[in-house]
């Protein structure tokens, strides 16, 4: 199982990157609607609503996303060193990744079926070797 644990928490590192990563390209999108905006207002055109809707959504999905891509690398790290915490947090992000179709959901099953295993939930119960 201890394998397993450390597999978890390198999972949750890597989809914690991809998350960000398309966090930030969600906020290129949001920074191409502000030009959008700029370039609209220069030219006396319509579409100033619609692209600072569309900006504004953007930016709000990249900062989601960022965030809980930072989430997850920052559980991650300590899940690998067992720390009880990490797990309490790792069943709560795994839990909602179950949304997130389908690469969420696979990585949700796994976090589940890991941290709720009784060999798994013992590993968090022993002092961690560092």
């Amino acid at each position: 199982m201890l394998t397993h644990v450390d597999f978890l928490g390198v999972l949750f590192v890597v989809w914690g990157l991809l998350t960000a990563l398309v966090g930030v390209s969600t906020l290129a999108l949001g920074v191409g609607a502000v030009a959008l905006i700029a370039s609209a207002s220069r030219g006396g055109g319509g579409g100033q609503v619609a692209a600072g809707l569309t900006a504004a959504v953007f930016t709000a999905l990249a900062i989601i996303a960022m965030l809980w891509g930072a989430a997850h690398v920052i559980v991650g790290v300590p899940l690998r060193r067992r720390r009880p915490w990490a797990r309490l947090i790792a069943l709560g992000l795994g839990s909602v990744d179950l949304l997130l179709l389908p690469y969420g959901t696979a990585l949700g099953v796994y976090a589940l079926w890991v941290l709720l295993n009784e060999k798994g939930k013992i590993l968090f119960a022993e002092p961690p070797t560092t």
